[in-house]
């Protein structure tokens, strides 16, 4: 059990720190051990009359010892686990599906490392009778493969079987099952901190796992069947795989409801955007190895995308830039350092969305470049601007940068630049709309083979 707390508290540790939290995890899984061994016992006690506590199960230290020493019902640790992590969360601010998901890998490996313990004591633990080459015996077991056990077998196979018969060894079993159940959640665990995913959705799919996985063991395990021919584990495993399904069901609708900018915006916050990844977009006929690219989060231009605006706005020198979507000033911010190397220009960027523009305005207060911008909380179609434009960034909503070009094109300088990102043949919307303005004569268009695509167009009108 200690072995299986410390593997655990490691599997913990890494979960917390590459979430960014403020968690200690020596504390988390202390408080949920303690909880689990005890709920573990007393769900035992309930189960196993036989075991419940006497006036004179207290009189002596030892007698202690021995009653703590055998006897756990791993149902009754996993409810007590699961609802110490939930105070844990709700003392610390964290969201209770997010401490569950964060959790579920060190549950699964603790849980793989624990099933180790019952197959080196013998306690019971291990299955029917099995002619199979790894089939094992306990004759020494806290419940030995003897005559007891045969009686309990018997019990399940009125044609009987030798006492001393091998059986099949499924802690071994389930610590392989824990293990590959821990790798997958970890998986999972990586794609959460990469980009969005709905709390709650890896705690479903790891007590679906955890369910089958305990479901189809209990198969080939001695213990009494109680019900429609299944053993009260079977029951309780049946219960944690309904359990994961409709929290993944809640989960998933509950998360497709949130604005897809909230998404990022919360997984920004919670996870940062200073490192970068390799970028994950699905690879397009145009673009067919998007993992050479790198991003900060899914909804700000990839990184070599950000290096090109840069370097635009030192080669063009524009003195008039109109951004659209300013979402967390990452593009902003990267155009304005090549204003400012410049030596002169503005940008002008808009951003409707109230939350979204306070954590952008607070980035490019601190950023030592406001001097080179304009940043505005309103929506791109009311944004009015005087003078010429030599530069329009569209990076707003997939379905708003046409009207934007529309609505900006008669103030745009001939020799200007338009770009609009997101315009990859996968994504379709910016791509069949610069499309369209193009078949109408309105500009000429160039598409960047990038991941998730990059027009660049030129107004026609007055171009010489």
């Amino acid at each position: 059990m200690v072995l299986a707390f410390a593997a655990a508290y490691f599997a913990l540790e890494g979960e917390i720190k590459r979430r960014k939290l403020q968690l200690d995890p020596y504390t988390v899984v202390a408080i949920v051990a303690f909880a689990g061994i005890l709920g573990a016992k007393i769900w035992h006690i309930i189960d196993t009359p036989a075991d419940r506590v006497t006036a004179d199960t207290f009189k002596s230290f030892g007698s202690l010892i021995g009653w703590f020493r055998g006897g756990f019902a791993w149902f009754g640790g996993f409810v007590a686990g699961i609802a110490a992590l939930l105070i844990i969360a709700r003392r610390n601010g964290i969201n209770m599906l997010a401490m569950l998901d964060l959790s579920s890998a060190a549950a699964a490996v603790g849980y793989a490392v624990g099933r180790i313990g019952c197959l080196i004591s013998g306690d019971g633990d291990y299955g029917m009778p099995t002619t199979l080459p790894w089939g094992m015996r306990f004759p020494d077991g806290l419940v030995p493969t003897t005559q007891t056990c045969g009686q309990a077998i018997d019990a399940l196979h009125p044609h009987g079987w030798p006492a001393d018969c091998a059986v099949h060894p499924t802690p071994i079993y389930e610590f392989v099952a824990g293990v590959l159940i821990c790798w997958y959640v970890w998986r999972r665990g990586t794609r959460a901190v990469q980009h969005p995913l709905g709390p709650g959705v890896i705690t479903g799919e790891f007590l679906i796992l955890f369910g089958i996985e305990r479901f189809l063991v209990e198969f080939i395990r001695i213990n009494p069947r109680i019900l429609w021919g299944m053993s009260n584990a079977q029951i309780a495993a049946l219960l944690t795989v309904f359990a994961g399904v409709v929290l993944l069901i809640f989960a998933r609708r509950r998360f497709r409801n949130v604005d897809p900018v909230h998404k990022v915006l919360d997984h920004v916050i919670q996870h940062g955007n200073q490192e970068t990844k390799p970028e994950y977009h699905r690879a397009t006929p145009e673009c067919p190895n998007p993992e050479r690219w790198r991003m900060f989060d899914t909804m700000t231009a990839e990184v070599e995308v950000l290096d090109f605006l840069k370097c635009l706005m030192t080669t063009v020198k524009p003195n008039l830039v109109v951004e659209t979507g300013t979402f967390l000033a990452v593009s902003t911010l990267y155009m304005a350092e090549g204003l400012k190397q410049n030596g002169s220009g503005k940008i002008i960027t808009c951003e409707p969305d109230k939350e979204v523009f306070a954590k952008a305005k607070e980035k490019i207060d601190a950023s030592g470049l406001k001097k080179f911008i304009d940043y505005r909380c309103e929506s791109s179609l009311e944004t009015k601007v005087t003078g010429t434009i030599d530069v329009l960034f569209c990076d707003s909503l997939p379905e708003l940068r046409e009207p934007e070009v529309r609505h900006f094109l008669p103030q745009i300088n001939p020799n200007g630049l338009i770009l609009m990102h997101d315009a990859s043949s996968h994504l379709k919307t910016v791509r069949e709309a610069a499309k369209r303005m193009e078949d109408e004569g309105l500009v000429s268009v160039v598409f960047l083979p990038t991941p998730r695509g990059l027009v660049i167009a030129q107004k026609r009108a007055g171009r010489k």
